[in-house]
């Protein structure tokens, strides 16, 4: 019969271990420089973080490097953290490199790593299972006695405990007899079903806890994701008394990744009635910001579906679902947005009523009543989107499609007609040019530019065209273009949406085009994007009498507009 679970007592807060500095850069394609660590560092610290592992000193020089910087700046909440692996089995503490990179780190706290489960002491180090509780204690002691809080972790705990359970208890008790006060039960591989981490780490402590004249410890959890269950077992390891929960921003780690500190966090905070260090969870309105803001030192586009922080986490597309929103915001939420610095939206598609609609149009400054009826709308869009457009991932696009709607409504360009030519000959660099008429106010302008390939072209030859007639959208630039394949059994043939991201220093906007030609696709988003630009930016219309064409020898020896390339205005006839 299992012996029952040791109570803890409520107010004991779980306290949060950030790893995200060492375990989240084990993850494939994420590479931080030591600028990048440190202001990932100093953000953690200013959320409200109360441990900050930074890396692993007897690796890489830029960990040393990293530790060495960490030393000048003033930590506000935050105890930065060392970590690195238990001594060789052939070195005596003081000539192991690895522990005096770790003391040298000079970190008031030394997380250290060892072998839990014997295939790994075995077969993976070659040490004897008693010389590996030997390296564990010896470890332990030497940055003990150097006034380091050790922090231990017990790395493939459960798969060690299931091969063998009294050995795997036998390394804890090795660790703890050193002098580690928090002892953390590591799912390495990631692989434990959430009934089995309850269960094990109930046995640990009430195994460990009736040793006699046994010191408390702080239980902790380290769960990865391979098998989707990391924010699972640490919730569930918390509910079963751990009190010391390591994870990283985003998910971010090696394979699968790691528990995510994100969900984690918000979890502890609005769900369950634990105290928290940081107090409150720390700076909660603060974590959708602190998710997005790594994620781009990252270089990692943020996830729009992560939960409590993604731009689709509060979300509604339906229209049944967008209706109930309307009367009652909570209907489809399940924590209010703002908690956590997030905020709710109404998307625009096929699938959404008039609600949907005309709600998102309030939002984003525009009032339907009188412009246009929402339910002709509502069909227009259906119609639109049957046809490959997508106006969820183009909001731009959406507030165009209203204002072009109104009774007062002018074009403020046309594109009259355009060409794209690339060209690739005996194995030299392939050229793009495209040349574009554009019709303003009934005088039309004929230009052409130059390009790294065709879309890049035909939009540098229509920025030029239209910043003879609008200067101010010259701070206007692309920033995403992405293409997507809507009918793939059609091959080559297939109609393809083009969506394109565009920003001009104070706001960013997507717009879209669909077509079965890639060419045609992107210069619909194109225009869309440049007409959006002009509108929002207030760049009024400046006359053929109040500008002029900067001319200079083509190659040729003729004159051209811009740089190569003629320019040519025509009035309307």
């Amino acid at each position: 019969m299992t012996a029952p679970e040791p109570a803890i007592a409520a107010d004991v807060p779980v306290v949060l271990y950030d790893t995200t500095l060492r375990d989240g850069t084990q993850g494939e394609n994420i590479t931080l420089s030591l600028a990048d660590k440190l202001r990932v560092a100093r953000m953690l610290d200013e959320f409200g973080m109360p441990f900050v592992e930074g890396g692993w000193p007897g690796s890489n020089p830029k960990d040393i490097e990293f530790f060495a910087a960490a030393r000048s700046m003033r930590w506000e909440h935050a105890r930065l953290a060392a970590f690195g692996s238990t001594r060789h089995r052939s070195n005596k503490p003081g000539d192991d490199p690895n522990l005096r990179e770790l003391v040298a780190a000079e970190t008031p706290v030394v997380t250290i790593f060892g072998k839990s489960w014997l295939l790994h002491v075995v077969e993976v180090l070659g040490a004897t299972p008693a010389e590996n509780l030997d390296m564990i204690a010896d470890s332990i002691g030497f940055v003990v006695d150097r006034g380091r809080e050790a922090v231990y972790d017990a790395e493939h705990f459960f798969d060690g405990y299931k091969a063998d359970r009294e050995y795997a208890l036998s390394t804890l008790r090795a660790a703890r007899q050193a002098g580690s006060r928090t002892i953390v039960l590591c799912d390495t591989n990631g692989g434990t079903m959430t009934n089995e981490i309850i269960e094990i780490i109930g046995d640990v402590r009430s195994s460990l806890e009736a040793d006699a004249d046994a010191p408390p410890v702080t239980w902790g959890i380290h769960t990865h994701n391979d098998a989707d269950l990391a924010v699972a077992n640490s919730m569930a390891a918390v509910a079963a008394g751990i009190r010391h929960v390591q994870a990283t921003i985003n998910g971010y780690g090696e394979r699968a990744g790691n528990a995510n500190m994100v969900s984690v966090l918000a979890n502890l905070a609005l769900k369950t009635p634990n105290a928290l260090v940081p107090a409150g969870g720390g700076d909660l309105a603060g974590l959708t910001e602190l998710s997005r803001s790594i994620a781009e030192i990252a270089n990692i586009t943020p996830n729009d579906y992560q939960p409590y922080v993604g731009r689709s986490a509060f979300a509604h597309k339906g229209g049944v679902h967008g209706a109930a929103v309307a009367k009652v915001e909570r209907s489809y939420q399940h924590i209010d947005p703002a908690a956590v610095g997030n905020e709710g939206r109404l998307v625009v598609s096929e699938l959404g009523g008039r609600a949907n609609i005309s709600i998102r149009a309030q939002q984003l400054g525009h009032q339907l009543e009188g412009v246009v009826d929402p339910r002709e709308l509502s069909k227009l869009i259906k119609q639109l989107e049957a046809d490959g457009l997508a106006f969820e991932g183009a909001e731009a696009s959406f507030e165009l499609l209203i204002r072009r709607h109104a009774a007062d409504y002018v074009a403020p360009f046309r594109i009259v007609d355009y060409t794209c030519l690339v060209e690739q000959r005996d194995g030299r660099e392939m050229l793009a040019e495209a040349t574009i008429k554009v019709e303003v106010d009934g005088e039309v302008l004929h230009t052409a530019a130059d390009g790294n390939g065709p879309v890049n072209a035909l939009d540098a030859a229509l920025r030029k065209a239209l910043g003879a007639f609008y200067p101010g959208i010259e701070e206007a630039h692309l920033v995403d273009y992405k293409v997507r394949i809507l009918d793939g059994g059609a091959a080559t043939a297939a109609r393809t949406r083009v969506v394109i991201d565009s920003m001009d220093g104070a706001r960013t906007w997507s717009t879209m085009g669909s077509d079965t030609n890639i060419i045609a696709a992107s210069a619909s988003a194109l225009a869309d994007s440049l007409e959006y630009a002009i509108w929002k930016s207030g760049t009024e219309l400046r006359r053929r009498d109040e500008r002029h064409f900067t001319t200079a020898p083509n190659r040729d020896g003729a004159t051209a507009s811009g740089e190569n390339h003629g320019a040519t205005a025509t009035p309307r006839r």
